[in-house]
């Protein structure tokens, strides 16, 4: 058993684990945060990813040990209170999500390429760096477009306001 402490979506936490324990299992099993979906546990389906000190990870090929001291942002800490992250209104706004399995992964990808590229992101760019993230219903054609409008809404936006939206 190892203990971990880290900061979730602005709360810190502190649990003592088994030292194989996943990050994604332990956020869905001991801090209740089950947007973070479990699709593969091999790293294959993106349905995983959170940002862990700023950057999109897959958090089923993390150990909870291994973010330890880190801050951890899951899709339940994305947006404000009532509000939605532009990224998650584009991807309503241009119908992103069928299932919605994939949409929490997809969705976070999408803010750390927006983040990455802030001049702004062409469809190719796109299409290239959701690679690692599956999805078994829409095609993709319309998460594509949504990541776009929220890349160029996002782009937009005052800086003091895009840097709190990423």
């Amino acid at each position: 058993m190892s203990d971990v402490s880290m900061t979730v979506n602005g709360r810190q936490v502190s649990a003592s684990v088994e030292d194989r324990t996943l990050l994604v299992h332990f956020l869905r099993e001991h801090l209740g945060l089950t947007g973070t979906h479990v699709g593969c546990d091999t790293s294959q389906c993106g349905a995983c990813v959170v940002h862990v000190d700023g950057k999109a990870v897959k958090s089923c090929s993390m150990l909870a040990v291994q973010a330890s001291g880190s801050e951890v942002i899951t899709i339940e800490g994305l947006a404000g209170m009532g509000d939605l992250h532009p990224v998650q209104a584009a991807f309503r706004e241009h119908h992103g999500l069928q299932c919605g399995f994939c949409t929490p992964g997809m969705i976070m990808t999408a803010v750390d390429m927006i983040r990455r590229h802030p001049q702004g992101l062409d469809e190719a760019t796109v299409r290239a760096e959701l690679e690692g993230n599956i999805c078994r219903c829409t095609g993709y054609h319309n998460i594509v477009k949504a990541i776009l409008a929220a890349s160029r809404t996002m782009a937009k936006a005052p800086k003091g306001r895009a840097k709190k939206a990423a």
